[in-house]
């Protein structure tokens, strides 16, 4: 199975691809400026930033050949080399983003990432961090022919259904479901409290619903624990001990690591398996799963965060910061409207 492409010809993504080193493993576009939210007024996505994620095989060797060709888009750090620059880039989420860079017309921001660290966090949900970006709508604009990142790619949507599953009801709607896959890579973030719209994820499912279902009905279809009406927006799982308990073995690795320090006293040291077992038959276990994703998403988001003070240079990060805040602020105005 392979990561659906979403429609639309995306020429204006790609003319932007073409100003940097076309060494690519994949690369996409999301975000308010690829896809309407919520409470966006007609054509305002124009003005919204584009952002991107560029996964590199090589980091030090793409820096070195961006740093030649757009020195311009790099902080202070420019002046490290791009040896310093990949070290950096390896802190927190393992991203590296230059913000606010003019390119065609339109401001956008990008982040660079190793493949490997990609893979990893696809795979193991280590920092959920870009790996909950491609749990959403995005627009893929190049793509190798890396067998691991393909099939990491779709092992990442099928965990954020199984972490989804667990935390929902016996029984719920379509949108549910991708209400709760959307808010999977917000849970503990701290910037929902100060710097995001705190509807953010409501926003983003509400019009982009065709654009979940192109990404989850062939893992819906085929998944053996769930009743999947399609003709009526619901379905149906199984919330018994057992059910449950194949869902958490079936989790990522750091979350299941996650989960078994909250459940667990420390000293004990039993058995993951045996642990996972005890929360299935939790009547909280849809709660310990949420705080286990938000513990990944907490500490990686504070140190990606504080790493943009070194990426964006001040005057750039306070303008980001008084950006988002911004859109914040809009966004609670319009709540209490």
């Amino acid at each position: 199975m392979s990561l659906p492409v979403l429609s639309s010809s995306g020429v204006k993504f790609r003319r932007v691809l073409a100003h940097f080193p076309q060494e690519l493993s994949l690369a996409f576009a999301y975000g308010s400026g690829v896809f309407r939210q919520a409470g966006d007024a007609a054509g305002s996505g124009e003005n919204n930033m584009l952002d991107f994620v560029f996964a590199v095989d090589d980091s030090v060797t793409w820096h070195m050949m961006n740093l030649l060709k757009n020195r311009s888009h790099y902080s202070f750090l420019k002046f490290f080399g791009p040896k310093q620059i990949s070290s950096i880039q390896s802190y927190g989420a393992g991203i590296y983003y230059n913000t606010l860079v003019p390119c065609n017309g339109r401001m956008i921001k990008y982040g660079v990432i190793s493949t490997d660290t990609l893979i990893d966090d696809l795979l193991h949900w280590k920092t959920l961090y870009v790996a909950g970006r491609l749990q959403k709508p995005v627009k893929i604009l190049t793509q190798n022919d890396n067998s691991k990142l393909q099939a990491a790619l779709v092992s990442n949507l099928k965990s954020a259904v199984t972490a989804a599953f667990l935390m929902l009801p016996e029984s719920f709607s379509e949108d549910d479901l991708y209400m709760q896959i959307a808010g999977l890579s917000y849970s503990g973030d701290f910037r929902m409290v100060i710097g995001e719209d705190r509807s953010k994820v409501q926003n983003i499912v509400k019009p982009n619903v065709p654009h979940f279902q192109k990404l989850y009905s062939n893992i819906l279809q085929d998944c053996p624990q769930v009743v999947y009406k399609h003709h009526l927006g619901r379905l149906e799982i199984d919330k018994s001990p057992e059910g449950q308990f194949a869902q958490l073995m079936a989790l990522p690795r750091t979350l299941q690591q996650k989960i078994t320090s909250l459940v667990d006293p420390p000293g004990k040291n039993r058995d993951v398996e045996e642990i996972l077992l005890q929360v299935a038959h939790d009547p909280d276990c849809g709660f310990v799963v949420h705080q286990g994703i938000s513990g990944i998403v907490r500490s990686s988001s504070i140190v990606q965060s504080a790493k943009t003070i070194l990426t964006a240079g001040a005057k750039k990060s306070l303008t980001y910061s008084m950006k988002k805040l911004y859109k914040m602020t809009k966004g609670w105005l319009r709540k209490t409207s």
